[in-house]
């Protein structure tokens, strides 16, 4: 007989309490549920079932076998499931948190893409800069950049950007240019007012010790482009991602403001929640932004 059809046999009928609502839930007779559960025992060579005319029962070694053998068929059915989720077209409301910033500049303009080639996938992204709790707050998946928490959450990573402080040349021009960390102290920064940390700015010097600059800054505000066009209008010192700062640093329109300050590299993460297999929406979305993202490096935006 089938190893996994007796283990069935005898883990339905621990759960339904007896032979014949086990039969009933299975589908098949009571003595084909009786045969099995014998067959069980008589190859493992050890009674599982206390049996009496008005109850059954696991034995001490039955309930042992029972915990095992559940795990087993839930393991088993888990990987039926996975393989018909694969072969599943990728369907349903795909709800996607991400950070402003990236979803304005990279997300947006492929998802017209994604939607073509998934039309039966329907897309809600959020864009805000705080931490979502995926699971409570009903996402699927979320796109995270730089370290990531400690969480239970999966998570696969798409490409890298780096982050380097850039002003305009007008700025330099008028205040001169840092040329060491301290320097900073004195010049117009300015800072995204979502950071957790306040405006406060984690830098590597030189000799690679680990440097925090704090300062009120000349402007706050809570997005990155609106920084970016700060720092292009002469107006400070900018803290941003390459996919923000690199076209601008290509047409003249700013300069690194400390070159010779190692460079912060960050990954960029599509994270979703934990679980034996993933959705096939989700799967998808993030397979094509991993084709998307392909030829992207930290500098190659």
């Amino acid at each position: 007989m089938d190893r996994l059809t007796e283990m069935e046999a005898f883990a339905t009928v621990v759960d339904q309490g007896g032979f014949t609502d086990a039969a009933r839930k299975m589908g098949i007779s009571k003595s084909a549920v009786s045969k099995h559960v014998s067959a069980l025992e008589a190859r493992l060579g050890a009674r599982l079932l206390n049996r009496t005319t008005r109850r059954v029962s696991p034995t001490e070694i039955g309930l042992a076998y029972y915990d095992r053998a559940r795990r087993v068929l839930n393991d088993a059915g888990e990987a039926d499931a996975l393989v018909t989720s694969m072969q599943t077209a990728p369907s349903g409301l795909l709800r996607i948190s991400v950070a402003t910033d990236f979803g304005v500049n990279l997300l947006s303009p492929v998802l017209g893409e994604f939607l073509l080639e998934y039309p039966d996938i329907t897309v809600n992204m959020v864009l805000n800069n705080r931490y979502v709790e995926l699971i409570s707050e009903g996402f699927d998946m979320a796109i995270r950049i730089g370290e990531l928490e400690d969480s239970s959450l999966r998570a696969r990573k798409l490409t890298e950007t780096t982050k380097r402080m850039i002003a305009a040349p007008s700025y330099f021009s008028r205040f001169g240019r840092p040329e060491k960390i301290d320097d900073l102290n004195t010049h117009r920064l300015l800072h995204y007012s979502n950071q957790a940390n306040g405006n406060v700015w984690k830098l590597t010097a030189p000799s690679g010790e680990k440097r925090q600059v704090r300062s009120a800054g000349g402007l706050t505000v809570n997005d990155g482009q609106s920084l970016l066009h700060a720092a292009i209008s002469g107006l400070g010192i900018a803290y941003l991602p390459s996919f923000l700062y690199a076209q601008p640093m290509k047409e003249g329109l700013v300069e690194e403001a400390m070159p010779g300050l190692p460079v912060d590299v960050q990954g960029i993460y599509a994270v979703y929640p934990p679980g034996r297999f993933i959705q096939p929406k989700v799967r998808a979305f993030i397979d094509f932004l991993a084709r998307k993202f392909a030829d992207k490096g930290p500098e190659n935006w």
